[in-house]
C-alpha cells in the first residue's frame, strides 16, 4: 500500500471524529448523557487505533517494496528484464512459464534467494544425432548453435559432423538449434558449392534460399568451419532401389560305368545345362556410389541339369608280336587300322619324319594325349591305348584316308 491511501484512511478516521455529535453538558439535568471521564477515554481510543492503522499502512508499504525487484531473465539466448515478486529462482521461472527437463541447465540455482538485479539463465537441453567416424550416436547439448555443439564434440575426432531430422514428409531438414551465432555458411550440393553469408538462419531456412529441394531420401549433415571461416552443410542425394539380378548355378556331373568303353575312355551321355538363380536386392547409393546392398528375396528360378558321362569298364586288348616288325593289337578294327597307317610296325616313321608308330601320331597329338617321348619308341600297348583314347574323344577323322579306306568314315 502507498502513502496516498494511507492519507485516505487517516481524512477518514479524522472525519468520523469530527462529524460525531457534541456531547452534553455534563451538569445538564435535561438530559441522561454520560460522563465527562467516559467521553474523554472514547477520545483516546480513536485516537491509538488512528495511529495503528498508519502503522499498519506504512509498515506494509515498505514490506511490499522490499518484494519487488527487477531481474534479467535469458532464456537460450533470448534475453529480458522481468518485474517479479518470487523470492527465488524457482519461483522466477514458474511466474514466467518456464519448464525445466531433467537434463536442463539453470544458473543460479533454481532453489538460489533471487535479489533484484540478478540474471537468470537458462539452458534447454536438446537431443542431436551425431556421426562420428561412419558411427551414429545421440547426444544431448545446451549449446545455442551447431558452431558451439561441434566444438563441444570436436574431443571425439576429426570427422565429426551432426545429422539434420527430417519431417515425416521426408522434404525438410532441420536442427534443433540455430547454425551459427554470425558469419557465412557454405552448401555443398550436387557438385557445386553454395554460399549464404548470414549464418544465423536455421537450417531449413538455409536450404530454402538457395532452393535446395530435398528428396526423400538424401542427407543433410553438418560439420565444423575449422581452416574454411564458413560452417560446412553437406548434402548426399541418396537413391534407394530394388535391383534383381540373375546368376548362373553350376550343372553336377553324374558318372555311370559302361562296359561298352575300354578303361580310361568316357563319353557324355547327357551335355549339363546350367540352372539360373534370381535375387533382389535393396541398394543404397549415395551421390551415384553404391554404400550398401542387402539382400530381400533370393529364388531358384531355373534348375540346373546334370551331365550324366559313361567311363569305360572293359579291359583292353594286348598287342602281341606276330614275327618280324608288324604286331598286332586285338584284331579287329584296330588291327586294321595299324597295318593300313604303318603296316603294323609299332617302331614306324614317314618319310618326311612327321608321324610316327603303329597309328602314325603327330608329336603334337602324342603329347596332347598324354604321352612323352616319341611314339615310335613306346610300347604297341600304349599306342594303341592313346589311339583309342584320340578316337573316343574326337572320332576317326583323326586318320581320315584309312578310316574311310576301312569304311570307319
Amino acid at each position: 500500500m502507498t502513502l496516498t491511501p494511507f492519507r485516505r484512511a487517516l481524512d477518514a478516521a479524522r472525519g468520523r471524529v469530527t462529524r460525531r455529535p457534541q456531547q452534553a453538558d455534563p451538569t445538564s439535568t435535561a438530559t441522561t448523557g454520560t460522563a465527562p471521564g467516559a467521553a474523554a477515554r472514547r477520545r483516546v481510543v480513536r485516537l491509538s487505533a488512528l495511529a495503528t492503522v498508519a502503522a499498519v499502512l506504512v509498515t506494509g508499504s515498505v514490506a511490499v517494496a522490499r518484494a519487488h525487484k527487477t531481474v534479467t531473465l535469458d532464456v537460450d539466448g533470448e534475453t529480458r528484464q522481468v518485474a517479479t515478486f518470487a523470492g527465488s529462482v524457482s519461483g522466477l521461472l514458474e511466474e514466467a512459464g518456464v519448464e525445466l527437463a531433467t537434463r536442463d541447465v539453470v544458473a543460479p540455482d533454481v532453489d538460489a534467494e533471487l535479489r533484484s538485479g540478478d540474471e537468470v539463465v537458462v539452458r534447454h537441453a536438446r537431443a542431436l544425432t551425431v556421426l562420428s567416424d561412419g558411427e551414429e550416436t545421440t547426444v544431448w547439448t545446451t549449446a545455442l548453435t551447431a558452431d558451439e555443439a561441434l566444438a563441444t564434440l570436436a574431443d571425439r575426432g576429426d570427422d565429426v559432423r551432426l545429422v539434420a531430422s527430417r519431417s515425416s514428409g521426408g522434404a525438410r531438414a532441420d536442427l534443433s538449434l540455430r547454425l551459427r551465432t554470425s558469419g557465412p555458411v557454405e552448401v555443398l550440393v550436387d557438385g557445386r558449392t553454395e554460399r549464404v553469408g548470414d549464418g544465423s538462419l536455421g537450417l531449413a531456412e538455409v536450404l530454402d534460399r538457395l532452393g535446395v529441394t530435398l528428396g526423400e531420401h538424401d542427407r543433410v549433415t553438418v560439420t565444423p568451419a575449422l581452416g574454411r571461416g564458413a560452417l560446412v552443410v553437406v548434402v548426399q542425394r541418396v537413391e534407394v532401389a530394388e535391383e534383381t539380378v540373375t546368376s548362373e548355378i553350376p550343372f553336377a556331373t553324374v558318372t555311370q560305368a559302361s562296359a561298352e568303353l575300354y578303361r580310361g575312355q568316357s563319353r557324355t551321355v547327357t551335355e549339363g545345362v546350367p540352372g539360373e538363380l534370381t535375387s533382389v536386392h535393396r541398394v543404397v547409393r549415395v551421390d551415384g556410389v553404391e554404400e550398401s546392398r542387402r539382400l530381400l528375396d533370393e529364388q531358384v528360378t531355373r534348375a540346373p541339369v546334370d551331365a550324366v558321362v559313361a567311363e569305360g569298364t572293359r579291359a583292353r586288348p594286348v598287342a602281341t608280336s606276330t614275327g618280324g616288325a608288324a604286331v598286332s593289337v586285338g584284331g579287329g578294327v584296330w588291327d586294321a587300322l595299324a597295318q593300313c597307317e604303318s603296316g603294323g610296325n609299332p617302331a614306324a616313321v614317314s618319310a618326311n619324319g612327321l608321324y610316327y608308330g603303329l597309328f602314325q601320331f603327330s608329336l603334337p597329338t602324342w603329347r596332347a594325349m598324354g604321352g612323352s617321348g616319341l611314339p615310335s619308341e613306346a610300347s604297341p600297348g600304349e599306342q594303341l591305348e592313346r589311339a583309342q583314347a584320340l578316337q573316343a574323344r574326337s572320332g576317326w577323322g583323326q586318320w581320315p584316308a584309312c578310316a574311310r579306306k576301312l569304311g570307319l568314315l
